[in-house]
């Protein structure tokens, strides 16, 4: 009975890709030009259909997890193809099933960020799983501009040749925006690895860093690279949640967070901002960067279930709500979606590429299951950033603790003499 409700409900689809559904008894069903086919689905078995009527498109995603199904070919195009079946390209928005919502408030009630606890429990299920390992892999590990890779959207202003100097063209973009100088104290929260920090250093001059980080692995790394670099006097690290902050209220001229207010939860927005304009001087400069959406909505729950748990992609409207609250001027507001989408291409066809390399460092934690999960979300991520439908953006908010009136009055700041790339003075990473 299943196998026949998803042949009919698939044989009255109007699509203009190329593609096939094959499915496990045989039978095939083909659109467009079968010759210029762009993915091949492969429904395997009847486990597949289950799960998606249970679970709707999570249970889908998870049956390709489990190997129930098999995408052949683009997971971008199948991304389309989905949303053209789905009726969402024509609604603008997507659908939210009874299921989503009572999932959502269970990962929520389950896996929410309230607690210290839990948020660095979150923030390891990610980001410690070996950076030499997995990371470095598929970053820009080869830059030979910065000393330690970039795990956030990448800038690719005009005749940007490569993912390693469009990383250092974002890093250099933001450190621009908050005007960063000789003399300046910047705290970065959630600095991963501590590009920017080193960055901000090594061509800004900056008298003191702070990484405010809970992730461990990343943070021995770059303690490790600090201290072998001699900069343990102007780069610090606090292994803390976001929220810990006893004892730097109002210390830094400068504020810069890429990547991370999306990992914070709903629940824990307004504490982030509070936080934000808590560290910083009056007067003092900030950059928020984040995937946000452009309404309030529920984010996918393969994106909570399977890679970043107790995150939420917040809405532009409500941070900038929230910085009003806490005594904070909104100066700028870019969105680097087309960015993001070229970045996390550059991502998702190094990890391909590097997963013989990635699954002998560790095949027990890197098994085939994993491997589907981040060729998925990566690509599933290409697909949606690629979308102006999708109702989602990369933002980057410029902002000054209190009222600011020596703010540039155009953006041509941030383009006037821009340095061309040069390798990084301090010793390249091992």
């Amino acid at each position: 009975m299943l196998l026949y409700f998803f042949k009919k409900r698939l044989k009255n689809i109007q699509t203009d890709f190329s593609c096939s559904v094959k499915f496990y008894d045989g039978d095939e069903i083909s659109y467009g030009d079968k010759d210029k086919n762009t993915f091949t689905l492969n429904i395997n078995n009847v486990r597949a259909l289950r799960k998606s009527v249970l679970k709707g498109d999570l249970g889908f995603l998870e049956a390709y997890l489990d190997g129930d199904v098999d995408i052949n070919g683009s997971i971008v195009d199948f991304v389309a193809f989905g949303r053209q079946v789905s009726g969402i390209e024509k609604k603008q928005v997507a659908t939210v099933t009874l299921f989503q919502k009572l999932y959502d408030h269970y990962h929520e009630w389950r896996y929410g960020n309230h607690s210290l606890v839990q948020a660095v429990k979150n923030a390891k299920f990610h980001y410690n799983l070996g950076s030499e390992n997995l990371f470095f892999h598929y970053l820009d590990a080869k830059s030979p501009y910065n000393v330690a890779p970039t795990y956030t959207c990448a800038y690719w202003k005009e005749g940007t040749k490569d993912l390693n100097e469009a990383q250092f063209n974002k890093l250099d973009h933001v450190c621009r925006k908050v005007q960063l100088q000789p003399g300046d104290s910047l705290v970065d929260v959630g600095g991963g690895w501590g590009s920017l920090l080193f960055h901000a250093v090594e061509r800004y001059g900056i008298a003191h860093g702070l990484n405010i980080s809970p992730t461990p692995d990343q943070n021995r790394w770059m303690q490790s690279k600090l201290e072998e670099l001699g900069l343990q006097d102007r780069l610090s690290i606090r292994e803390a949640d976001f929220r810990q902050i006893d004892g730097l209220e109002g210390t830094f001229d400068k504020y810069i967070s890429t990547g991370v207010y999306e990992h914070a939860g709903r629940p824990q927005l307004e504490a982030w901002i509070k936080a934000m304009s808590e560290l910083l001087k009056p007067g003092g400069k900030g950059v928020l960067h984040f995937i946000g959406k452009q309404d309030e909505s529920i984010t996918h729950a393969f994106i909570r279930k399977h890679v970043f748990p107790g995150g939420y992609l917040p809405s532009l409207g409500e941070t900038v709500d929230l910085m009003k609250q806490y005594g904070l001027e909104m100066l700028d507001v870019e969105n680097l979606r087309r960015h993001y989408a070229l970045t996390l291409a550059e991502w998702a066809k190094n990890f391909d590429e590097s997963w013989p390399q990635i699954q002998a460092t560790n095949p027990a934690v890197f098994d085939e299951r994993f491997r589907r999960t981040w060729h998925l979300f990566l690509w599933l991520c290409v697909g949606a950033f690629e979308r102006q439908d999708a109702g989602i953006g990369l933002y980057q908010i410029t902002f000054s603790k209190g009222w600011t009136e020596d703010y540039p009055m155009s953006r041509q700041f941030l383009y006037d003499d821009v340095p061309e790339p040069t390798p990084s003075k301090f010793k390249a990473r091992t």
